[in-house]
């Protein structure tokens, strides 16, 4: 029997957030069928909304220089900013920063006064 094949491209609001999409299609012919019982389907399909998160990083400290006597170069502050640039919410966002704290042989690079 022949096929169609087809793609739905559904376009939601950010101002009504659904959890699933329900769809019915139905085939219809001006021809005698002897199972017309097979022509519909219901899909529902949940949906899952895609972030738009941008990550920002400003410090007050341009050049940072150690010297082989070990001591720490002065303090400094980065502000580290996380914006949802979507419109969907976004939950339970975790992040994880990496700081370089050893150096060669050990030598200490940074050390965390405080984090607000």
């Amino acid at each position: 029997p022949p096929q169609v094949s087809f793609t739905l491209e559904l376009e939601f609001s950010c101002s009504v957030l659904l959890d699933r999409a329900e769809v019915t299609l139905e085939a219809t012919s001006d021809s005698t069928e002897a199972t017309p019982e097979d022509n519909v389907v219901q899909l529902s399909v949940p949906i899952r909304y895609e972030p738009d998160l941008f990550l920002s990083s400003d410090t007050n400290l341009q050049r940072y220089e150690l010297h082989s006597l070990g001591t720490f170069a002065p303090e400094f502050t980065t502000t580290v900013k996380v914006q949802n640039l979507g419109c969907y919410p976004v939950q339970n966002v975790t992040l994880h920063m990496a700081l370089p704290a050893l150096g060669h042989g050990g030598a200490a690079l940074l050390s965390v006064t405080r984090v607000l």
